[in-house]
């Protein structure tokens, strides 16, 4: 029912409106999301405001959803989008049908979902293509309110839906209470992570001034205020629009006596009602809001007539709101004064009654809510089997981390003392109840807590007889960061006579892919071969296959022969194409892509396979783990073969998913490569310490040796030499891998840290360090000896580069040895280290004095690669011995001016305006379309793309929006735009884009 009462004017909040309405609404585009997070202290308005913003952007033609979460912390997933779901459709029309539809169908596939970690993104995708099909090509805004009290599987759903819902316009409004987001509330990180959007921004909702808080009171009395009336509001109030609607009603009704607290207030309100009104109010003060009309009637008894009078009283007094799902109260406050007002037996008793009305209605979904009212009513009994339902439910809905409250509740249920027949618990292995719990800890991410139920379950034996519990506990210690105990977990089960072949099978796969991650070739495929040949024993083993061809494939391909390691992963590939379910498809495409670019160094046809396998996991429903993953293995093969623009795209597409665990820090790595490379020390340094949070358990030396040499290499071009040795240093102690060509790497920017400290003179050359770095390139040479080709090709690429390195320490460099180092990556088409390469070179001819032809070529080939690839540092250090040498980088064209050219700091020339003689040797001003088309062919693929935004009139922050890369790294492309066209300005730069005729 609606409430039947007087509204209080909406005051001082025309800006917060206006700003609401621009951001999510009429400033955004098709394709395009935006979000709002509307803070503030209780009772400062935000449900009004979200309120009058809904109807607002209804009545601009907007489709609005609206929905509330649940105030218990264990609430059901996705509660609030199915609760807006169902408000939309009982306001839809008779002529509406086709739009009712598609609610109910979308409703049903939450109904019909039947859970697994593995759809969980199918879920979210078909979510999002249900509310396209609602839209109707209209901007959809979904709004929430009560986020403080959000699940994990609705926050999981808002970060895929602001990632991007192809066309459809999504923008979302939600208020969360700002003493909430305090602490290790999982808002605020979620919170933090979005604001970092330009399309998400978090309002915070001030109390009134005391002009809108007088204007405010005027208004709701009806007459001016005398000066003390308006000073006490004032002060009691501090601007708090609820206690100042509150404390002028008072005023008008000519109430008085009333203390100074609020809580006195909110009581002599109470004690004023009518008995049944009264009731009411308790009723719905321990209930879960919304109380259901039909639900508060089964708990307070009253025939309908005396119910309906009851709750006409309470809205009146400005105590309940009634709404079509149910009632609330005004706020959330009169709960807080009303928790100490019942005696304990009148509270369980409230408990008892909810819990027994929602028992009597099996047809609803409120498990959650039975188990909280049983629990409350002191029903352990009762309440055990309504916690394992909801468990189920948060489960099948994947809401892990719900699903893990559940289970822990009903551990602590089944533990509690119970006390008459009624409160009897029914027969419930406690075991059972550990291995859920611990499953679902695992699952959302809890590796420890999984581990800690798993010892309880054991009864903290190291080892128990159960093999499939050692096989779990070996899962949770390798997610968690514990390679060593995982290990030798599964050694015990492989080793054990009283395991089935099956649970050998498994073990051995499983072990087969932990030594793949650790960087263990040789012993990952002989465990590979051992859970291949005991597969073959058993059906039904589709899943161990791929996991151990992927690591046989591996091995073979590191160390024996590279076509045969390749068949065994191809073979994997088109088992799970035939038999295996998405995640073993995913699996073998993601190792088969892996292989690849990594030791068979094809990287061409492996960037093909990656992005093919994402297409086809993203049609499995794996889009926000494997095809992110997949993807980060594209962007990185594409940034080894010099196309940055194309990874970038690459990367951007993959971060719409918002990925989580280890798909974050492959793709963390793989974009924070390219920052590194264009110079963008704000976004390598926030994509490092994200990855080395998520690495603080521990990790495989797959992610922290590369997070070690990214921070290296970043160290080095802001000439922090001392912090890039401590990063080579300490991957050099922590890396026990047989992988080469990391090893290789990482001794070259250890060898470069130092020889770059000696030229600096500001840090002196570490003796120690050098020698372990010797000792470290001794390794790599000895064990690439009897590598495959390929990843011997690859190791000799850092053992000439390191090599070169080791002249610099004379002070004075080898330029043979750097010629070397420039043929060996021309052969394998890697352009960053051969222009690197070509710098050293031409540094150590001018150390000995020589200024011949050899040095200017060798620095415009240097300067040319590293433009192309918008490689800022290298650039900027290539021009800087550029102009030493008094070498111009960029041939004068015949018919330039002689005078009249500025010179740019580095060297190369600009034009000075409109006039300048272009190399075409036309005036800019009547140049043929041919000449500045030309010329734009030296800018990269996604150099275009941000020349043509510039040619709009964007912004750098707004170009970064519309490209999904950050405001620095646009400014990068446009400082390279502005070096290879030769201009000064935007302008400049977009008349070359406009007379080209690309516009």
């Amino acid at each position: 029912m609606a409430s039947d009462v007087d509204t209080a004017p909406l005051v001082g909040r025309a800006d917060q409106l206006a700003v609401l309405c621009a951001a999510l609404h009429h400033d955004i585009g098709p394709g395009q999301t935006a979000a709002v997070f509307v803070s503030g202290e209780s009772g400062v308005g935000k449900t009004r405001l979200l309120s009058e913003a809904a109807a607002r952007l209804r009545d601009a033609g907007a489709v609005v959803l609206t929905g509330s979460c649940l105030d218990i912390g264990d609430a059901s997933p996705l509660h609030p989008v199915l609760q807006a779901l169902r408000r939309f459709d009982a306001d839809l029309t008779a002529g509406q049908a086709r739009t009712s539809s598609t609610v109910r169908g979308l409703l049903r596939t939450f109904v019909e979902e039947t859970g697994g970690a593995d759809s969980a993104g199918a879920l979210l995708e078909r979510v999002s293509r249900g509310l396209s099909m609602i839209a109707q090509g209209r901007p959809l805004v979904l709004v929430l309110d009560d986020l403080q009290w959000v699940d994990r599987t609705t926050r999981q759903l808002l970060l895929y839906l602001l990632a991007g819902l192809g066309d459809l316009q999504l923008s979302v409004l939600a208020a969360v209470r700002a003493e909430s987001l305090q602490g290790a509330h999982p808002l605020r990180r979620v919170l933090t992570e979005l604001r970092r959007l330009r399309s998400v921004r978090v309002l915070d909702l001030a109390p009134l001034d005391r002009a809108d808080t007088d204007r405010l009171a005027v208004e709701i009395v009806g007459t001016p205020l005398a000066p003390e009336a308006a000073d006490q509001i004032w002060q009691r109030s501090g601007g708090n629009p609820f206690v100042v609607e509150e404390l002028a009603r008072d005023l008008r009704d000519g109430r008085a006596g009333l203390s100074d607290t609020l809580r006195e207030i909110f009581l002599s309100r109470v004690d004023a009602l009518p008995r049944h009104a009264h009731a009411a109010v308790h009723a719905v003060a321990v209930g879960v809001e919304p109380v259901e009309h039909w639900l508060l009637a089964e708990v307070l008894g009253l025939p309908e007539a005396e119910l309906i009078e009851a709750l006409r009283e309470a809205v009146a007094h400005r105590l309940l709101v009634g709404a079509d799902d149910g009632y609330r109260l005004r706020h959330r406050l009169v709960a807080e004064v009303l928790a100490h007002e019942l005696l304990p037996a009148e509270r369980a008793g409230l408990h008892r009654r909810y819990a027994e009305a929602l028992t009597r209605a099996p047809a609803e979904l409120h498990q959650a809510r039975l188990a909280h009212h049983w629990r409350l009513a002191g029903e352990p009994g009762r309440a055990l089997p309504a916690a394992m339902a909801a468990a189920r439910e948060a489960e099948r809905l994947h809401g892990f981390a719900e699903a893990h409250r559940h289970w822990t509740a009903a551990l602590q249920l089944a533990a509690t003392p119970v006390s008459g027949p009624a409160g009897t618990p029914p027969e419930v292995d406690r075991a059972v109840l550990l291995e859920h719990a611990a499953e679902t800890a695992h699952q959302s991410g809890e590796h420890a807590r999984a581990l800690s139920l798993l010892a309880e379950l054991t009864g903290g034996e190291p080892l128990d007889p159960s093999c499939g519990l050692r096989i779990r506990r070996a899962r949770y210690l390798a997610a968690a960061g514990r390679s060593a105990p995982a290990e030798a977990e599964y050694r015990s089960v492989l080793e054990s006579a009283e395991c089935t072949t099956r649970e050998r099978t498994t073990a051995a796969a499983r072990l087969a892919e932990l030594l793949l991650h650790l960087g263990r070739y040789a012993d990952a495929g002989q465990r590979a071969r051992e859970a291949l040949d005991l597969a073959a024993t058993v059906g039904g083993s589709t899943t161990e296959v791929v996991l151990a061809s992927s690591a046989l494939g591996f091995s073979e391909a590191f160390l024996e022969d590279p076509e045969a390691g390749l068949a065994v992963v191809r073979r994997a590939l088109d088992i799970a194409e035939r038999s295996g379910g998405p995640e073993d498809v995913a699996c073998a495409y993601l190792h088969l892509a892996e292989l690849m670019t990594g030791p068979l160094n094809i990287l061409e046809e492996g960037v093909v396979v990656a992005r093919r396998g994402a297409e086809r996991v993203a049609e499995l429903g794996l889009g926000r783990t494997y095809e992110t993953r997949l993807l980060a293995i594209a962007t990185n093969g594409l940034f080894r073969v010099g196309q940055w623009a194309e990874a970038e795209k690459v990367v951007a597409a993959a971060l719409r998913h918002r990925p989580s665990g280890a798909d974050a820090v492959e793709l963390l790595l793989a974009r924070c490569r390219l920052s590194v490379g264009y110079g963008d020390v704000e976004a390598s340094d926030r994509d490092l310490e994200a990855v080395a949070t998520m690495l603080a358990g521990g990790g495989a030396p797959r992610h922290v040796l590369p997070m070690l040499i990214l921070r290296a290499g970043l160290a080095m071009w802001q000439g922090r030499h001392d912090v890039a040795r401590q990063a080579v240093q300490r991957g050099l102690t922590e890396s026990r891998s047989d992988d080469v060509v990391l090893l290789g790497t990482l001794a070259w920017h250890g060898l470069r840290a130092e020889a770059e400290a000696h030229a600096s003179r500001t840090v002196a050359v570490d003796p120690t360090a050098v020698r372990r770095l010797r000792d470290a390139l001794d390794r790599v040479a000895s064990k690439s000896t009897t590598a495959a080709g390929p990843v011997r090709l690859s190791a000799d690429g850092f053992l000439v580069l390191s090599m070169a390195e080791l002249t610099r320490l004379d002070g004075r460099g080898d330029p043979e040895a750097w010629a070397r180092s420039a043929t060996e990556w021309d052969k394998r088409h890697h352009p960053y280290p051969a222009a690197y390469s070509r710098l050293r070179q031409a540094e150590a001819l001018l150390a000995r004095r020589s200024r011949g032809k050899a040095v200017g070529r060798l620095l415009r080939e240097a300067h040319e690669m590293a433009l192309g690839l918008g490689a800022v540092p290298l650039t900027s250090e290539i021009r800087t011995l550029a102009g030493r040498a008094r070498v111009e980088l960029t041939e004068r064209a015949p018919s330039a001016p002689a005078t009249g050219v500025p010179r740019a700091r580095t060297g190369r020339t600009r034009a000075a305006g409109a006039g300048r003689t272009r190399a075409g040797g036309t005036d800019r001003a009547g140049a043929p379309v041919g000449s500045d088309a030309d010329e734009l062919t030296t800018l990269t693929a996604r150099e275009r793309e941000v020349l043509a935004a510039v040619a709009e009139g964007l912004t750098n922050r707004e170009i970064g929006q519309r490209l999904f890369i950050s405001e620095r790294t646009i400014g990068v492309h446009v400082s390279h735009i502005f070096d290879k066209l030769q201009v000064r300005t935007r302008v400049q730069a977009s008349a070359i884009h406009l007379r080209s005729g690309s516009a």
